[in-house]
């Protein structure tokens, strides 16, 4: 999603998509470069370099979506879109450059003074917080304000949401409660993570972890006063740390951002703090929003999905808009989950004849065609560590319907006449509709009905993140997307197919897959680097894809368009967004 996380890191996966051949049609590489080179013609260039660069201050930063935040508090915050919108308020230990290209991929020091040093066999983590970094209060963060943060991700029964990685590394089988069960007087009862003083804070893992910096760029390692916090309404005004705060928010609505007037720009190198305000609005018709966006009343719709068919029709016909417009590839893959959990998918059989009856070309079609995204192919886009881009066991980037061996798939399932199943969608995602009534029409060719029930997208994480909600209401195809939390195989495919990361609300790992090879496969790979751990992530990808719990639908692009007002305007290719971090308005 998203988390997508949106929720939603992507790292360099759009920059290796870029520069690769893509992986659907004939498989001709020569056809495959002469397209992208046809494709990037007259965009605005924001894919690859800033653009508009300025240091000029002022004005009112306006942004539209049509979906709301999941949530501003940082250790529940998952969609993408919202992390992007917490680079203005939300600052951690380390966090992502505020550069394009792979440069932007780099975890540097935010509220710490350097990278970690790492010691004990690569097991210590040890960072010193800088002077001069503050709440918007004036009080100054200190480590335990850092550790209290990460300690409420333990409170998954009061704060559910957010990435828990820091669980699974931090806990080492304390079953440390949260803060708020806490029985240290101090609330500081996190038993790998100290504070020996107020500006350093040691973690202390039971094993080494190649990726363990990643996390350190999250919100989730971001400071908390223990004073301050309100538990599950946190989220309504966190307290903030960058150089905006929240001075109003609605849920369904929106929110407004201004000025921090604790924030030094001294001890902040990532953030410009350029507008004077910034307005989030959340809408329900986003033919409306991009109208607005064309017609210069918005600045971006930052969702990150991008503009709506309509739209993108006007824009590719338009030089004078498509020179304000990109199509890059967000790091983001779609597709359909299939919960084994909910009969008949507990049968592999069963899982595959879906797979075989969809359409991809018709798929790719409905969530608006070639500049939606390539084919996918299997579970792990090209650019993350460990893909193969022609791993295709399914033959998915043929573009074809394979009806034959549905049927026969069927037939080995003990439903050779089909089943009824529900397809649960999000009903403010029109795309994700569409591909929903695609796949609708295509099992109907094999005798498959299949019912689409549109829920509230506002309530994601506890309709399908309820793997007891998904059980209850027979939810057997589930359509989702997924961008990285970080650039590993790790980051992109742990939450969705380690059984330790399945949750009771909030989860990601749909499938509710918990095989013991691969979760131990996981497990031996972050002990090892980057490079040594690649060829893990291809065994667990093949294995997933052998075991036809997904359907992947594409490797995600989106037409993205941008008010021409806008000054130094850049995708981060750590989360695949427009980064707000630096954005201005020309005066």
């Amino acid at each position: 999603m998203i988390r997508r996380k949106q929720a939603l890191a992507i790292a360099a996966v759009i920059a290796a998509l870029s520069m690769t051949a893509a992986c659907g049609g004939n498989g001709d590489k020569k056809d495959d470069k002469a397209d992208a080179a046809e494709s990037a013609k007259g965009y605005s260039g924001a894919a690859e370099g800033v653009i508009n660069a300025s240091d000029a201050k002022g004005g009112e930063l306006k942004l539209w979506s049509p979906q709301d935040v999941d949530y501003l508090d940082p250790q529940r915050a998952y969609y993408g879109f919202v992390w992007d919108i917490q680079r203005l308020y939300v600052r951690s230990l380390l966090a992502y450059d505020s550069k394009p290209g792979k440069d932007g991929t780099k975890a540097v020091p935010d509220l710490a003074e350097a990278l970690p040093v790492v010691t004990n066999d690569g097991k210590t983590y040890t960072l010193k917080l800088k002077d001069g970094v503050k709440f918007e209060d004036g009080t100054p963060i200190t480590s335990k304000d850092v550790k209290y943060g990460i300690e409420r991700v333990f409170a998954q029964d009061v704060l559910s949401g957010g990435p828990t990685y820091l669980i699974d590394i931090l806990d080492q089988g304390q079953k440390y409660p949260g803060p708020y069960k806490d029985t240290d007087p101090d609330k500081m009862g996190l038993k790998s993570v100290q504070t020996p003083d107020d500006k350093t804070i040691v973690f202390n893992l039971a094993s080494a972890n190649a990726d363990f910096s990643y996390l350190l760029a999250m919100p989730t390692s971001s400071p908390v006063q223990a004073g301050k916090d309100t538990g599950a309404t946190y989220t309504n005004k966190p307290a903030s740390t960058g150089p905006y705060k929240v001075e109003s928010f609605t849920a369904g609505k929106g929110a407004t951002f201004v000025r921090n007037e604790n924030w030094d720009p001294k001890t902040d190198p990532i953030r410009k703090g350029l507008p004077d305000k910034v307005s989030f609005t959340v809408t329900t018709n986003p033919d409306d929003m991009d109208q607005r966006l064309l017609s210069g009343d918005i600045d971006l719709a930052i969702d990150g999905t991008g503009v709506q068919q309509a739209a993108k029709n006007k824009i590719l016909k338009d030089g004078n808009l498509k020179k304000n417009a990109d199509n890059p590839f967000t790091g983001y893959i779609r597709y359909f989950a299939f919960p084994t959990t909910v009969a008949p998918f507990d049968n592999i059989e069963c899982r595959k004849a879906v797979i075989y009856a969809a359409d991809p070309k018709s798929l790719q079609t409905a969530r608006g065609g070639p500049t939606s995204g390539d084919l996918g192919a299997n579970m792990l886009p090209p650019g993350v560590p460990g893909s193969d881009k022609a791993y295709d066991p399914f033959g998915l980037t043929k573009g074809k319907p394979q009806e034959a061996k549905a049927k026969e798939a069927l037939k080995a399932c003990g439903k050779p006449d089909g089943f009824e199943t529900t397809i649960a969608v999000r009903n403010n995602k029109a795309p994700e509709v569409k591909t929903a009534e695609s796949l609708q029409a295509s099992l109907a060719k094999v005798g498959i009905k299949a019912t689409i029930d549109q829920y509230d997208g506002k309530l994601n994480s506890s309709v399908i993140g309820s793997p007891e909600n998904v059980k209850k209401k027979g939810y057997g195809i589930i359509v989702m997307g997924w961008g990285a939390d970080y650039n590993s195989g790790s980051g992109f495919l742990q939450p969705l197919v380690d059984g330790s990361f399945i949750l009771p609300n909030g989860n990601n790992n749909y499938t509710m897959i918990n095989d013991p090879e691969i979760n131990g496969l996981f497990k031996t790979a972050a002990t090892k680097s980057p490079e040594e751990a690649a060829p893990f992530y291809t065994q667990i990808n093949q294995k997933v894809m052998e075991k036809a719990l997904y359907l992947p639908i594409n490797f995600d692009k989106a037409l993205v368009y941008h008010n021409p007002r806008l000054t130094n305007v850049y995708f981060n290719e750590s989360f695949g967004k427009i980064d707000l971090a630096t954005v201005g308005i020309k005066q």
